[in-house]
């Protein structure tokens, strides 16, 4: 059996302003994948209204491209939307992750809601080029201006190599990580050990339901067991759903993917920051001389 050859993960950037710029880089890239050797259909991961475009222009040859709104796709952190490119990609690429994605965030959701949240966005878009680069995968990122602000485009252009601005990801990251997070609050609850069922109730106090509180307190432990060993008491603090944990390592971590890549599949003694990554809304590391902080933020 002849194994397809390997091409290196191919991530663009279309920006547009108007329904016509939509179309006129979605169209001939969606034509690129149909007419790829060895690949399953193309898919275009995009605004509802976007989509409605696509298909009229399309006609039949709709049929040959999977559809999938953006706010189906796009459903919590960027740490959720590479699991979700990861599995989607094991369960449809071609051989080697061959796969043609249109891919529109939903800047005027979740990813455009707060400086915060954006900066959170522009790093997933630096370190896809990192955890995607064993795939084949062929990726049009759309940024639409009319939801996408100068800011947001301009920091997403540092992201992707087909502009002039590139840059190397974890420069970014590293540039990205140099805003010192805020104290702790002196009212902070502090605890010597992270104990599952003490920061499960103290989260059920500060008003997580109990089903979110089991899953702040299980991000915890895992941060924990990955980080071992520990530095210093844990700290909590926030309301709910905000509700933060802070954790000391004595040793630094020294990997801008931590989290980022997806846990064998029987992993060893545990998921780790994967999960953290997965449950929380954020999961902050600096390392220091001393070693490393680590702060999740369940909402």
């Amino acid at each position: 059996m002849t194994t397809a050859e390997h091409r290196p993960f191919d991530h663009r950037m279309a920006v547009f302003d108007s329904d016509d710029g939509f179309l006129a880089a979605a169209l001939p890239f969606l034509g690129e994948g149909l007419g790829a050797s060895g690949e399953p259909p193309p898919v275009a991961i995009a605004a509802p209204h976007h989509l409605d475009l696509l298909r009229d222009a399309l006609g039949p040859g709709a049929k040959g491209v999977t559809c999938i709104p953006h706010t189906d796709w796009y459903t919590g952190s960027a740490a959720n939307a590479v699991a979700r490119a990861a599995t989607y990609l094991a369960a449809h690429a071609g051989p080697g992750g061959r796969l043609h994605l249109v891919m529109e965030p939903v800047w005027s959701g979740r990813a455009g809601r707060s400086a915060r949240e954006t900066t959170e966005w522009i790093r997933y878009e630096a370190l896809a080029n990192l955890l995607f680069a064993p795939m084949s995968t062929t990726a049009l990122c759309a940024y639409d201006t009319r939801t996408a602000g100068p800011a947001v485009v301009a920091a997403a252009r540092r992201t992707h190599p087909d502009t002039e601005v590139y840059e190397d990801p974890l420069r970014l990251a590293a540039e990205l990580d140099t805003v010192p997070l805020p104290l702790p609050p002196d009212g902070a609850l502090r605890l010597p050990q992270p104990d599952t069922a003490a920061v499960q109730s103290w989260a059920v106090g500060r008003g997580l339901p109990a089903a979110d509180a089991e899953l702040f307190a299980g991000a915890v432990a895992e941060s924990a067991a990955a980080l071992a060993p520990l530095g210093g008491d844990v700290l909590l603090w926030g309301e709910g759903p905000g509700c933060v944990c802070e954790l000391r390592s004595t040793r630094r971590l020294d990997d801008p993917l931590a989290g980022f890549v997806p846990p064998a599949a029987d992993p060893e003694p545990g998921p780790g920051l994967w999960y953290a990554r997965q449950v929380c809304a954020y999961v902050d590391i600096r390392d220091d001389a001393d070693g490393a902080t680590v702060r999740l933020q369940y909402a």
